[in-house]
């Protein structure tokens, strides 16, 4: 049985689930607390972080490898393109979403308000919060920006760029520190991504003591 070790709030772990979901690899799902750095975690990955994922025999780390070997043994549906110039593309906001967004955004609110409550590190900072809520509205913008020229952020098609962006923003949706009103051409890009069948486990979490917005499950919101 693949397995999938992850954490239910972490956009690098949602991209790798959205990816499998969407290729249809069934997986079991493991619960992973990383940051008490346990022997048999670090056996499986030395770097102590997720996703991890044992798939044929293998032991996969780091999101943006595991995806990229999934697409290339399993390329049905096809999530990153085969032309350099659209590869390109895909490649380039998948680290616009995993490198910037996640620094400036992602890490300052999920950081504060979740990571630190679920690892009794003490109570959020709301100047590092306040930093990330005005961050987003800049990515918000030029995801609007990118979508007003093309039907999907990196083309035509949807990719794992799409993905990768919906894993960020999914994770703060839960909390619900996403302005949809700021851009209706970006929301109505969520709720294509949001209502497709890959995305229905990610509805499903639960994270104990934390539960979700109302909109968090709403297709319709």
């Amino acid at each position: 049985m693949n397995r999938l070790y992850h954490v239910a709030l972490s956009p690098y772990c949602r991209k790798v689930r959205l990816t499998l979901a969407e290729k249809k690899i069934e997986v079991e799902l493991v619960e992973e607390r990383y940051w008490e750095q346990n022997p048999e975690f670090l056996r499986r990955n030395p770097a102590g972080r997720v996703p991890i994922l044992k798939i044929d025999g293998k032991t996969l780390a780091e999101s943006q490898a595991i995806c990229e070997y999934l697409d290339e043994t399993h390329p049905e549906p096809q999530l990153i393109p085969r032309k350099p110039d659209a590869r390109f593309e895909v490649r380039r906001l998948c680290a616009w979403f995993d490198d910037k967004f996640n620094a400036e955004v992602t890490r300052k609110i999920m950081g504060e308000r979740v990571w630190k409550k679920i690892q009794r590190k003490g109570y959020p900072d709301s100047k590092t919060v306040k930093e990330g809520l005005s961050a987003i509205k800049f990515h918000l913008d030029y995801m609007g920006w990118l979508l007003e020229q093309r039907r999907w952020l990196a083309g035509d098609v949807m990719t794992l760029a799409d993905f990768t962006a919906a894993a960020h923003l999914s994770c703060l949706d839960y909390v619900s520190d996403v302005d949809w009103n700021r851009s209706e051409t970006v929301r109505d890009w969520y709720a294509k991504i949001k209502s497709r069948p890959a995305f229905r486990s990610l509805l499903a979490d639960q994270v104990p003591g934390l539960p979700p917005a109302p909109q968090y499950t709403e297709l319709d919101f």
